[in-house]
């Protein structure tokens, strides 16, 4: 099982950090040790400014290779709300130098995955979902507003990874990313329903 993460789906999150936005989807990995389905998650001890990225969450649900785009929305029927936790000041560091930043991204934890549901494909893009933080909302994405829709990415992906059932798909973030601290509690909504909830330790 593998993780893949699209950056840059949302045009104003790649405005608020000042990059471009994408002509094709943006696609980085994590391993399978990333993955948080607990309640707490521990502060790692080589940043000093984690920050949360929200966003929807699809579960691969058959083998699939150059898969076309008409044909994708056969490909997942579940989903959830996720956070792809950054190590920021760690990332910005190797970028500054040039070089990889898989490090800032896709260590022990990185990615929390809350409970999945079946997913409407009649009312997929109407649907919304949020990021609570300690009680106030800090993120809200439209599925309206994705630059590549769900079909799109998995069409774009499979061209340079086959795509295995149980795979999970991390679709992007919109803009509100922010940094955490130690007892922060954060909870997910899929159309105004709890996902998941965690504290940070």
């Amino acid at each position: 099982m593998k993780i893949i993460c699209i950056g840059r789906n949302y045009a104003e999150h790649a405005y608020e950090l000042n990059h471009e936005i994408p002509e094709q989807p943006v696609i980085f990995l994590k391993p399978e040790t990333a993955i948080c389905t607990a309640n707490t998650i521990i502060y790692p001890e080589f940043t000093n400014n984690l920050q949360y990225e929200c966003e929807i969450v699809l579960k691969i649900n058959k083998k699939g290779k150059n898969i076309i785009e008409s044909e994708a929305h056969h490909y997942y029927n579940e989903w959830t709300v996720g956070i792809d936790f950054t190590a920021r000041d760690l990332q910005q560091r190797l970028k500054e130098k040039g070089l990889p930043w898989e490090i800032a991204k896709a260590f022990d934890q990185s990615a929390v995955v809350g409970n999945f549901v079946p997913v409407s494909q009649q009312n997929t893009y109407k649907s919304n979902f949020s990021l609570a933080k300690n009680g106030k909302v800090v993120q809200k994405g439209y599925l309206s507003d994705l630059l590549f829709s769900f079909e799109q990415i998995i069409c774009h992906v499979s061209q340079y990874f086959s795509l295995e059932k149980d795979d999970l798909i991390f679709t992007g973030t919109p803009q509100g990313v922010g940094p955490v601290n130690i007892n922060d509690k954060l909870v997910g909504y899929l159309n105004n329903e709890e996902r998941f909830s965690i504290t940070i330790k």
